[in-house]
């Protein structure tokens, strides 16, 4: 009982791992102005550039989630 809530656990937050910047960056309205700036960069640019690595961590995450699941018997 306790390994199918765990599984359950685990794929929620594979989701919402890939979803997070698929929201972050498909909703422009939270996003859609020039400051604060950053080096001078509106923030549209910098917020946009900064989900570049955070997209690679919650994919990297979601993946090593999947992954351990995968090797348990």
């Amino acid at each position: 009982m306790a390994r199918t809530g765990h599984h359950r656990i685990r794929s929620v937050a594979v989701a919402v791992l890939l979803l997070a910047p698929a929201a972050g960056l498909l909703w422009v309205p939270w996003y859609a102005s020039a400051s604060p700036r950053l080096g001078g960069m509106p923030f549209f640019y910098w917020y946009q550039l900064a989900w570049i690595p955070g997209c690679g961590l919650c994919l990297h995450a979601a993946h090593a989630l999947t992954r351990s699941e995968r090797r348990r018997p």
